[in-house]
């Protein structure tokens, strides 16, 4: 059962390469029109509130004066309001925005798969340890195990709460005992 695993996660690894690779491949070379932007961020001029106006053209074109249409002011102040007003060219990858995201759900979806899994084997496992261990009374049951035992997570987790369930009695019939010598 190991060995398959193995051969799952393998595999599972190649197909995801294989699917990164895909994304990469399929990125166009120029940009798509929502990829690339000007942006004009103009104050207040006079008796005109503040606006910022976005479009889509090149960087050389990225000026008050090709993107803030209608222009607000008339022709005479169009020169005074221009300066004012300041024109960023922005670019971004909806190719990189689009694998980060798939990737990212790839590997939540993997933890998901992977703790029903364990949600799915954990009753299979308890049963068969079940018959295993013989049956100790909850007085005597000390936490000895053979030291070959323990080697999975669940099996140190739940030794280290028996432990510390012990400890916790042990201070409780202690707090006890001196309260009642102490009244």
């Amino acid at each position: 059962m190991l060995i398959r695993l193995a051969h799952f996660r393998a595999e599972a690894a190649i197909v995801l390469f294989l699917f990164v690779c895909e994304m990469m491949c399929c990125a166009r070379a120029e940009k798509s029109i929502e990829d690339v932007r000007c942006k004009c961020i103009c104050p207040p001029y006079r008796n005109i509130s503040g606006h910022i106006y976005n479009r889509n053209v090149t960087q050389k074109d990225c000026n008050c004066l090709h993107v803030v249409e209608p222009m607000p002011v008339p022709g005479h102040d169009v020169e005074a309001y221009c300066l004012l007003c300041e024109c960023k060219y922005e670019e971004r990858s909806s190719n990189t925005i689009k694998v980060t995201i798939l990737l990212y759900l790839s590997v939540v979806g993997a933890l998901l798969l992977y703790m029903l899994f364990l949600l799915l084997v954990e009753p299979l496992i308890r049963r068969r340890d079940s018959y295993r261990q013989p049956l100790q009374n909850e007085d005597d049951s000390e936490d000895v195990r053979a030291p070959g035992r323990g080697n999975t997570v669940l099996e140190r987790v739940e030794g280290a709460q028996q432990r510390w369930k012990k400890q916790v009695q042990e201070q409780r019939k202690t707090v006890f005992d001196r309260h009642k010598m102490l009244s």
